[in-house]
């Protein structure tokens, strides 16, 4: 089964593809769609558009998984995010993606057991389950494989986490 993991942002979304068979995992790539800040927001979530159908056809990904929204305290970068996500899940629908999400608590405990975990474990846990030389930079294209992960880790569970 190939997974695309995707760490939703406006700025930059983070992606992830693994190839999960039997309870092993193996990276096929991971990256970051980005987008201009001098940039209105429709054309950047235009860009992300793009980015998410060249991802699925260049992949075929049998699924996605997403992380799903928290809100801090700036509700203005949440609402942003939040459109770049909704335009993420347009672009899996029109694909006939089976989607799945993820809370930031489950990907933590998928990848360590512990719920609060802190980025570095998380970033220690896809490098050692992928069996990787370094811990993917940046960072969102690392989250974007703790998001896949999680899917291959609890993908006999799918069903729970469906959102299509």
């Amino acid at each position: 089964m190939i997974i695309l993991g995707i760490d939703p942002g406006l700025a930059i979304v983070g992606y992830g593809v693994i190839e999960a068979q039997k309870g092993a995992f193996r990276p096929i790539d991971c990256g970051v769609i980005n987008t201009p800040k001098e940039d209105t927001v429709p054309v950047r979530l235009n860009k992300i558009y793009d980015g998410m159908l060249s991802l699925i056809e260049r992949f075929k990904p049998d699924c996605i998984a997403i992380e799903e929204l928290f809100f801090n305290t700036n509700i203005t970068t949440g609402i942003n995010v939040a459109q770049a996500r909704g335009v993420v899940l347009l672009a899996c629908q029109q694909k006939g993606l089976k989607m799945y999400e993820y809370t930031p608590l489950q990907i933590k405990q998928a990848l360590t057991g512990y719920g609060k975990a802190e980025k570095k474990q998380i970033q220690f846990m896809v490098t050692r389950l992928l069996n990787l030389k370094a811990v993917p930079k940046p960072d969102d294209a690392a989250d974007g494989l703790a998001v896949a992960l999680t899917h291959g880790q609890t993908a006999r569970l799918g069903g729970l986490f469906g959102i299509r």
